[in-house]
């Protein structure tokens, strides 16, 4: 319950920034107004969700209609919130061999919660304003990073290390010398970073060769530098591989979006479609089930 309410609470500040970050305003300054008649919103009518179903939609004052974005915003953020809370309150359930596992799982879950938050404040900022903030892409992905360095800290000795040519002894000549199977080609941590780096970077090259290649061809723009951003930071957060399913959905949603315009004669050849929006929605979905979902395909490949 609290981590809905919190993430409520969080989702009202969220349409804040959706509303205000597109165009460089401040998110702290002034306080919540009507968007038409610039009246300061009463505390009592800005309480997620349950404020706009009270006032059926629409400003106390001046009776301009309030956007139904509000509260799926707010009530997204608090599912997603709710969801966080129960990541956490599993840490209580963990057979732990070592103190260091909870640190590091909580590191996760917060990843977990920042993206979420991330992704669902880009869905809405693309599909109303076609743009996606340097302020949430570029942010998000030092956040990420900072994440996964914070992470490394707390890897068990010998954890994740990538060895070199395990099956030969390596010995040492010196006085004291030791045998040891292979070669210690990068540490826990390092792989751990440096794995997460080639990440973001190789992530962000497939949407740059993509764009790359529809201007050499249609002599146009066809992809925004937002959306190689957008999935470098996806990358940051979850991997390379996550990041590869992301835009492999997030294609496909947008791709049966936009057949099901055309085939109601509402867009055209032509017609631009929010790929942020669908790629901040698989994002979502591949944060929930995207390492079940990975496991599975490498399962039928073996």
């Amino acid at each position: 319950m609290i981590g809905l309410v919190v993430g409520l609470l969080l989702g009202s500040f969220l349409n804040v920034c959706i509303v205000r970050v597109p165009r460089g305003e401040s998110v702290v300054r002034p306080g919540s107004r009507c968007v038409l008649c610039g009246r300061a919103v009463r505390w009592f009518d800005n309480v997620p969700v349950v404020s706009w179903l009270v006032l059926r939609g629409k400003c106390r004052d001046c009776g301009v209609g309030i956007s139904w974005r509000y509260p799926v915003v707010e009530l997204a953020v608090g599912l997603w919130g709710l969801d966080v809370a129960g990541r956490l309150w599993q840490v209580q359930w963990l057979k732990i061999d070592g103190w260091m596992l909870v640190p590091a799982y909580e590191i996760q879950t917060a990843g977990f919660a920042i993206l979420g938050w991330l992704l669902i404040g880009l869905i809405a900022i693309d599909w109303e304003w076609q743009r996606l903030p340097d302020a949430f892409t570029l942010s998000g992905i030092a956040v990420g990073m900072f994440l996964v360095c914070l992470q490394a800290v707390f890897l068990e000795p010998h954890q994740d290390q990538i060895v070199l040519n395990a099956t030969h002894q390596l010995r040492m000549s010196s006085p004291g010398s030791f045998a040891a199977k292979g070669n210690v080609f990068l540490t826990g941590p390092e792989a751990l970073i440096f794995g997460r780096l080639a990440a973001v970077f190789f992530a962000a090259q497939i949407l740059l060769i993509v764009r790359w290649t529809y201007m050499a061809v249609r002599k146009r723009e066809g992809l925004g530098l937002g959306d190689v951003k957008m999935l470098a930071m996806v990358a940051a957060f979850l991997g390379f591989w996550p990041a590869v399913l992301t835009l492999f959905l997030g294609t496909m949603l947008a791709a049966g979006y936009g057949l099901v315009l055309m085939a109601r004669g509402r867009a055209g050849a032509l017609t631009r479609l929010p790929l942020g929006s669908f790629l901040g929605l698989a994002g979502l979905m591949t944060a929930l089930f995207g390492d079940g979902v990975i496991g599975w395909y490498l399962g039928l490949l073996m």
